[in-house]
């Protein structure tokens, strides 16, 4: 099939990427009533579960190591099937990663409306994320395929890890510098590319980047906590990192990196709704030094981010601090 007759993949797609989650705040109405259950009897301690709305699961065995494991799938975020592929398993994979550990095996999740897209533009999604894969290290065996209106792609993705030295989001204190590892705006240039079809490689590369260097930087430094930026925006995974530690973040808008030709992107008004979502969610943890279309940038939904890690990792820019816990409970500070 060539690019000139091949699909539009996004168009087969209500939203993109991650912007597709469902909103936090009622996704965490939804779990409510998971968290705090009693643990069943059976190999190994449950170390990270629901209760802070972590990366992953994390399950410490006898023999010292902990079992890391995530699932992650979404709609398609860009039009080219092996791309989506591609980052679909980068941004399943950084779920290990942001919690400190390394991919072992995957499997494939695959949703396909087959009387509407041909199953050779499926195979090249699979190749995709098959490529990704190898790239990381992790096998990659079987998986789960549903005939679906809608196309969606992604990974159930088990690691390991060293349960001494796991990076969690409840783990922040108060004096240590923030890091973010990858440029924000992937969001409004996937809105740009979604509507207009115009491609932008430099976020495609953003996007199948592995965060397993920065992973291994920020433990290298001797980072506790951290998390992956996705779908609820750099604000909203801030807002639960410190939530989650009890103290609250001050971010910097003017050291943010972002991506070539995302704030056009803004100005040109190529915004998700999720996006906007999740800007309405933090917003009541939020004091703002900075205007509407820069909160709207910092809550940017993304797909495949970088990690942001409590400490600073070489490399990459320090973008605020975490600072004590304010009394009136505000957990995000955006300074100008």
């Amino acid at each position: 099939m060539t690019a000139i007759d091949a699909p539009r993949l996004t168009q087969y797609a209500h939203g993109g990427g991650c912007a597709c989650k469902i909103p936090p705040g009622e996704l965490e109405a939804v779990v409510a009533g998971l968290v705090g259950t009693g643990l069943p009897k059976g190999p190994g301690e449950l170390l990270v579960g629901l209760d802070d709305g972590d990366d992953a699961a994390v399950v410490s065995l006898a023999n010292g190591t902990a079992v890391v494991a995530t699932a992650d799938f979404f709609t398609p975020v860009v039009d080219d099937a092996y791309d989506w592929g591609r980052i679909a398993a980068a941004n399943a994979l950084s779920d290990v990663y942001a919690m400190g550990g390394t991919p072992v095996v995957a499997v494939n999740l695959l949703c396909w409306p087959r009387d509407l897209l041909p199953m050779e533009l499926a195979a090249e999604v699979l190749a995709g994320g098959l490529a990704i894969a190898r790239d990381a290290g992790c096998h990659l065996a079987g998986g789960h395929s549903v005939d679906d209106p809608e196309p969606k792609y992604g990974m159930a993705v088990t690691g390991i890890a060293d349960p001494e030295r796991l990076m969690r989001n409840d783990a922040g204190v108060a004096g240590v510098p923030l890091t973010l590892t990858k440029p924000l705006g992937i969001g409004v240039l996937n809105s740009r590319h979604k509507s207009t079809g115009e491609v932008f490689e430099h976020a495609v590369a953003a996007m199948t980047t592995l965060n397993r260097a920065a992973s291994a930087k920020a433990l290298g430094a001797g980072a506790v906590c951290a998390t992956d930026v996705t779908g609820f925006g750099l604000l909203g995974h801030l807002h639960k990192l410190a939530r989650a530690s009890g103290v609250t973040a001050r971010v910097d808008a003017r050291a943010v990196p972002y991506l070539d030709g995302a704030r056009q992107a803004l100005a040109d008004g190529y915004v998700s709704g999720g996006t906007r979502r999740n800007l309405d969610w933090v917003r009541p943890h939020l004091e703002a030094g900075v205007g509407e279309d820069e909160l709207l940038l910092l809550a940017d939904a993304q797909t495949s981010g970088g990690l942001l890690v409590a400490g600073e990792v070489p490399g990459y820019p320090v973008i605020g601090e975490l600072i004590a816990g304010r009394p009136d409970g505000k957990t995000l500070v955006v300074t100008a």
